[in-house]
C-alpha cells in the first residue's frame, strides 16, 4: 500500500512537471513565433517607411527645384515651419478637399463645395503669412536687447562670432534660433557675409538690414564696431517705441477695416448655407442682349467685391505709417 502511494505520488508529480514543461515550451514557441512575426512586421513597416521617405524626398526635390518651390521654401523658413515644400503642397490639397467636402455636407450643392475649396485653399497661406508677421515683429522687438548684448560682449573682448554665440545662448526665441543658425553656418565654413545675408533673407527686417550692413562695412574698412552697434541700438529702440505707439493709435482703424470687410462676406456665406434659394434669386437669369443670362447678379457681385477690396486697402493704407 505504501509503495502504491509513493508510486502514485511520483507519477502525479511527474505528470505535473510534464504539463508545466509542455505549457512553458508551447508558450516559448508561441512567443518566438510571435516575435518572428513582430520582427517581420517591423521590417515590413521599416521598408514601407523607407519607401515613403524615398518617394517624399524625390517629390520634394522635384517640387523645390522650381522657382515657385524656392519661393515657398523661403516663405516656410520665414514662418519657422518645419515643413518641406511637397508637404506644404500636400497640406494645401488636404485643406482644400477637406473644407470643400465639409461645406458640401453642410449644404449639398456643388457651389458649396467650390466655396469651401476656395476657403480651404487659402487657409494654409493665411496661416503662413500670419506666422511670418508675428515672428518678424518679435524679432524686431528683441533686436535692441541683442545689440546691447553684442556691444557688451565686444567691449569685454569677444569676437563677433563669440558675441553671436552669446546671443544664441542668452536670448529667447526667435532671435536665438536665427543667430544659432548663423553661428552653425559659420562653423561649417560659410563666410560671415554669406551667413548674415542668409539671415536677412529669412528675416526681411529693415532694422536687421542696418545691423548687417554695419557689420559688413566694419569688416571691410575697420572701425569700432561696438560704438557703431551702440548707436544703431539706440536708433532701433526708438523706432520700436514709435512703431508701438503708432500700432496702438491705428489699431481701431485696422480692426474696423478688417471687420467691415468681413461682415458682407460672412453674411453672404451664412445666407447661402442657410437658404440657398434666397441667394440664388439674386442670380436669377434675365433678358439681356437677346439672351437669358444672370447678368444683373454677376455685375452687382463684381461691383460689391471691388468696393470691399478697395475700401479694405484704403483703410489699411491710412493705418500704414512709415517710421
Amino acid at each position: 500500500m505504501n509503495l502504491l502511494l509513493i508510486g502514485g505520488g511520483l507519477i502525479l508529480l511527474l505528470l505535473i512537471v510534464g504539463v508545466v514543461i509542455t505549457i512553458t515550451s508551447e508558450r516559448s514557441l508561441v512567443d518566438e513565433r510571435l516575435g518572428q512575426l513582430g520582427e517581420t512586421e517591423q521590417v515590413k513597416e521599416a521598408q514601407r517607411e523607407a519607401a515613403a521617405s524615398l518617394v517624399t524626398e524625390w517629390l520634394n526635390k522635384r517640387v523645390a527645384s522650381s522657382s515657385m518651390g524656392d519661393r515657398v521654401a523661403r516663405e516656410l523658413a520665414r514662418a519657422d515651419l518645419k515643413l518641406k515644400v511637397a508637404e506644404y503642397y500636400a497640406l494645401i490639397f488636404i485643406s482644400t478637399v477637406g473644407v470643400g467636402v465639409f461645406a458640401w455636407l453642410l449644404q449639398g450643392h456643388p457651389v458649396s463645395f467650390i466655396i469651401g475649396a476656395v476657403i480651404g485653399f487659402f487657409i494654409p497661406r493665411f496661416y503662413v503669412k500670419r506666422q511670418q508677421a508675428q515672428r518678424i515683429r518679435k524679432f524686431d522687438d528683441q533686436l535692441g536687447d541683442m545689440l546691447n548684448l553684442m556691444v557688451n560682449g565686444l567691449r569685454a573682448g569677444y569676437s563677433v562670432m563669440q558675441a553671436m554665440e552669446a546671443v544664441s545662448r542668452e536670448l529667447p526665441s526667435p532671435i536665438s534660433d536665427e543667430f544659432r543658425r548663423v553661428v552653425q553656418e559659420m562653423q561649417i565654413g560659410i563666410p560671415m557675409e554669406k551667413a548674415l545675408d542668409n539671415l536677412l533673407r529669412r528675416i526681411p527686417s529693415d532694422d536687421l538690414d542696418f545691423v548687417v550692413t554695419a557689420i559688413n562695412v566694419q569688416r571691410e574698412v575697420g572701425g569700432n564696431l561696438s560704438e557703431i552697434l551702440d548707436t544703431i541700438s539706440f536708433t532701433i529702440r526708438e523706432r520700436v517705441r514709435i512703431k508701438g505707439e503708432i500700432r496702438t493709435m491705428t489699431a481701431s482703424v485696422r480692426t474696423s477695416g478688417l471687420i467691415l470687410s468681413l461682415i458682407p462676406v460672412g453674411l453672404g456665406l451664412a445666407l447661402w448655407f442657410i437658404s440657398p434659394e434666397y441667394i440664388g434669386a439674386f442670380f436669377a437669369p434675365i433678358e439681356f442682349a437677346g439672351m437669358t443670362q444672370p447678368v444683373c447678379g454677376i455685375l452687382s457681385m463684381t461691383v460689391i467685391v471691388g468696393l470691399i477690396v478697395a475700401g479694405y486697402f484704403v483703410m489699411m493704407k491710412i493705418a500704414d505709417i512709415e517710421v
